[in-house]
Formats: C-alpha cells, sequence, structure tokens
C-alpha cells in the first residue's frame, strides 16, 4: 500500500523552478561535432561548403557539392579532468563511442547552359552538437558544510509547514511540500529528518533552526557525473547562381537527453558533533526537444576567393525536469531511506531560448593543391532567456543572465593540402567565455588534425580534435560556494565514411 501511494504521487507532483544560468548555457553552447573532414579543418567550412556538418555553419554550403553523396562519422570521445577543491586534486578519465553524423545530399544540375539558377541541393543531416558524457570528482576539508545548504532553505520556513501529519508517510509528505509549498520549503523538510537540522523551537511558528553539526573544516567528497547528447536535425535546401553565388536555408531540430547524478558525502565533524555523517544525492533528468533556422549565402570573388556569410537564429527549446534525491545520517528518521531515487518530482514545462549567430568567413582556394579557410562567429550570450518570463525565479535567472553574460567572439581556422589521393588537414579553434569576467568559464582554444584518402566514388577520413577549457563548478547552488576548479580536456577521435553517388 505505501509504494502504491508514492506511486499516484509521483504521477501528479510539480516542483517550482530551480533552473539556472548553467542550465541555459548547457544549450547555447555547440560543440565541434561533425564530419572528420570538419573536425580535421576545425570546422572553418563558412565559406566553403562542401560538408554535410558544414550546413550548421552556412546553409548555403550544399549548393557546393557537384553530386549526390552519403555520408556517416563515429567518434571515440576522451574526457580527461583534473579538478582542484581546497587545494586537493583529483583526475579523471572517461570514454565513450558514438555516431556523431549521418546525412546525405541530392543535387539537381539544369541542363541548360544559359541558366542562371543552375543547381539546386536538397540536404538533410544529422549532427551530435553536444555529447553530455562527462565525469568530475573532488574530495576535500571544507569550512562549508552540508549543513550550509539546508539552513539557507529552512531559515523563515514555519516548523509546522514540514512537519509530518498524522498517518503521513514520510515520502508522501515530501512530494507533498514540494507540489504544494516549493522548492525551498521541500529541501527544509529533508534538512529537518534527516537529523541535520533541529528547529529552535518545537513549535508550528518557529522559524529559526540549529544545525546539528559542530566543525571547524569537513572531509568531503562528490562526483558528478553526466549523460546524454543534444542532437541536431537539418533539413536544407540551397542553390547556385551561375556559379559565383550560393544560397541557402535550413531548419533545424533538436533533440535533448540529458542525466546527471551528484554524490555528496561528509564526514570529519568535532568529536563533540551530534552527527558524524552525512550523504545527500542528487538525480536530475531532463529531456526535449528544440528548433531553429539559419539562412546563408557564399561568393567566389575569383578563383581563388570566396566569403561567406549566415545567420543562425535563436534556438528555441522546450524542456521538462525532473529531479529525485535521497539522504542519510547518522541522526536520520528511520523512515529516511523511502526517499529515493524512486520518487520523482515532477517540474513545470519550460521553455530556453538561446541567442542567435553572426557568422563571417573568408576561404582561399588554391587549385587542387589545397586550401585555407577563416571563419569568425559573433553572438550575445545576455539575450539568453528562460521561459515563461512572468516565473519569478526565472525573472531572477534572466537578471543574473544579462549581468553577467556578454558578446563572445569564435574564430576557426583551417587549412587543408592534398597530395595526389591523400589530403592532409590541421585546424585551430577559440571561443571566447560567456561570462564578462571570464572566470567561471574560461576561454576554450582547441587543435585539430586530419587525414583523408580519396578512393574515387568514395572517401574515408580520420580526425583528431582537442579542446582545453577552464570551469568553476559549485557542489550546490547555494551554502557551499567553493567551487571545484577544473582543467577540461576534451578528446575526440573520428572516423567518417563518404559515398559519392
Amino acid at each position: 500500500m505505501k509504494k502504491l501511494s508514492v506511486f499516484i504521487m509521483m504521477l501528479v507532483c510539480a516542483l517550482g523552478s530551480a533552473q539556472n544560468i548553467t542550465d541555459v548555457l548547457r544549450y547555447s553552447i555547440e560543440d565541434t561535432q561533425g564530419t572528420a573532414r570538419y573536425q580535421g579543418m576545425g570546422g572553418a567550412f563558412g565559406a566553403l561548403g562542401g560538408d554535410l556538418s558544414a550546413l550548421g555553419t552556412n546553409p548555403a554550403g550544399s549548393a557546393v557539392f557537384n553530386h549526390g553523396l552519403l555520408s556517416i562519422s563515429g567518434s571515440h570521445y576522451i574526457r580527461d579532468n583534473d579538478a582542484s577543491y581546497f587545494n586537493n586534486t583529483r583526475g579523471t578519465i572517461d570514454n565513450s563511442i558514438d555516431i556523431n553524423q549521418l546525412g546525405g545530399v541530392l543535387v539537381f544540375n539544369s541542363t541548360k547552359e544559359d541558366a542562371g539558377w543552375n543547381r539546386i541541393a536538397l540536404a538533410f543531416n544529422y549532427d551530435l552538437v553536444q555529447n553530455f558524457e562527462d565525469r568530475f570528482s573532488v574530495a576535500g576539508n571544507s569550512n562549508q558544510g552540508i549543513d550550509a545548504y539546508f539552513s539557507n532553505f529552512a531559515q523563515g520556513v514555519p516548523f509546522g509547514d514540514i512537519s509530518l501529519r498524522d498517518g503521513e508517510f514520510l515520502e508522501d509528505a515530501y512530494l507533498d511540500i514540494g507540489a504544494q509549498q516549493g522548492f525551498a520549503d521541500q529541501q527544509a523538510f529533508l534538512g529537518y529528518y534527516s537529523g541535520v537540522l533541529d528547529p529552535a523551537a518545537l513549535e508550528d511558528d518557529n522559524t529559526v533552526y540549529n544545525r546539528n553539526a559542530t566543525y571547524n573544516s569537513v572531509n568531503q567528497d562528490f562526483t558528478r557525473t553526466t549523460s546524454g547528447y543534444n542532437g541536431k536535425f537539418t533539413l536544407n535546401m540551397a542553390s547556385r547562381y551561375q556559379d559565383v553565388l550560393y544560397l541557402g536555408a535550413s531548419l533545424n531540430f533538436h533533440n535533448v537527453l540529458y542525466d546527471r547524478v551528484d554524490l555528496f558525502s561528509e564526514r570529519g565533524y568535532d568529536p563533540d558533533s551530534e552527527i558524524q555523517f552525512t550523504r545527500f544525492d542528487n538525480y536530475l533528468h531532463t529531456e526535449g526537444g528544440g528548433f531553429s533556422f539559419s539562412v546563408g549565402a557564399i561568393a567566389k570573388l575569383n578563383e581563388v576567393i570566396r566569403i561567406g556569410g549566415s545567420y543562425q537564429s535563436p534556438t528555441w527549446y522546450r524542456l521538462s525536469d525532473n529531479l529525485s534525491q535521497r539522504i542519510n545520517s547518522d541522526l536520520a528518521d528511520a523512515d529516511i531511506g523511502f526517499i529515493d531515487f524512486n520518487i520523482v518530482n515532477l517540474f513545470d514545462t519550460y521553455t530556453v531560448k538561446t541567442p542567435g549567430k553572426l557568422t563571417a568567413s573568408l576561404a582561399f582556394i588554391f587549385g587542387k593543391d589545397g586550401l585555407l579557410s577563416l571563419d569568425y562567429g559573433y553572438k550575445d550570450m545576455s539575450k539568453a532567456t528562460l521561459n515563461p518570463t512572468n516565473d519569478a525565479d526565472f525573472s531572477v535567472v534572466n537578471s543574473n543572465i544579462s549581468n553577467q553574460l556578454g558578446t563572445t567572439s569564435s574564430i576557426r581556422i583551417g587549412g587543408e593540402y592534398r597530395i595526389k589521393r591523400f589530403s592532409l588537414r590541421g585546424g585551430y579553434r577559440y571561443e571566447q567565455s560567456p561570462y564578462t569576467d571570464g572566470n567561471i568559464i574560461g576561454d576554450l582554444n582547441g587543435i585539430s588534425a586530419g587525414l583523408g584518402f580519396d578512393f574515387g566514388v568514395s572517401r574515408l577520413d580520420l580526425a583528431l580534435n582537442r579542446t582545453e577549457q577552464d570551469v568553476s563548478e559549485r557542489l550546490f547552488d547555494t551554502g557551499l560556494t567553493t567551487p571545484a576548479l577544473i582543467n577540461r580536456t576534451n578528446t575526440n577521435i573520428t572516423l567518417g565514411y563518404t559515398f559519392n553517388f
């Protein structure tokens, strides 16, 4: 009977907003994935085209294809994180393999010699624009305990609002409080029944809570594991005018799946502390979809120089979250174990609007010997928003976005040199921090190299793409304010096959 009651309440539970600026950035920043050729040249394809993943930079690029083709690419992802927390450093390495690109193009050439618009291309492509597979782990002696997290939520909450009613199960009360009173009261409830906090007086109108832990410093162990993806499916059409001007447009459909598991434990309190051990874990699941469009142009100034320009609209994501928690300590209520990852809080559906992007491109084509290419991208991250904007919590987050985020520039440089059937490639990538102070997320720098072999009717490509970036990650949004400092190195090894027809 108890489990049936929990199941029913899982279906109807709804929480207030718990999204923050980090969630918005997660969907506003796209990684350089795509075909092996695209990655090998650092993604600098805005004035080149002729690659299916280049449609994400400039949709006019499909009209550069002379014939139809199919392309598929798979990547081996290596995530290497060195995380420092209170002067203690711990490293983690994760590996994963995925199909990150699949697509094709049909090319229709005019048979009329004097035709102005003499080519139409129709393309479809799937790109994995974000692979969320990642993990970092920290341990250290902190002067901020998990009691600070719960205390920040509990102070000012009437004790009667978080007390069990006669005959009420602990897990039912947890869900009810989240649904009817909000996330803050729910966390205060966990703080009390886990034994981390006690009310100053056992009275319904009490709003003051004392911490049961005493310490100068505590030993903390924290691991964050993420998984999932942001995939983009593109439908594209482009046309060529007299081999000098290429115009194109794309519709982009995103599919998002994101899981984050945080495992936290704390020990090392004073010997006379009432509490000696605390564990607090969180599991966040997000899924949804998004839509954007893009338009672009490529112009051949002469046989050597090409220029390109494109506009990527904002992406409108519609997402839903659910959150599960579990907590325990040596002072916890005996039934605290019934609140676990099977007890799910359902959040209201919300939308994220990421900023649009402008890209200007320049390329030099040296006949059949090789090429050089440069892309410059610009976006204003302060224009990102959480919706509905009349939500009080979202208004706070949107204000933080406007105040903390700013305009960002990105530079991609790529080159290719051909030796008979072989192609040698290299690239460089720079992306400016989205934060105006550059402290929470640093600038990203990346290098790449690639090799291709042309069989005539098909081509095999291999690429190595490596990026490095420093980020600061808070363990919790409040209470534990000292962040883990992470040096994040991501390496992709991508193999791609292209068949022409």
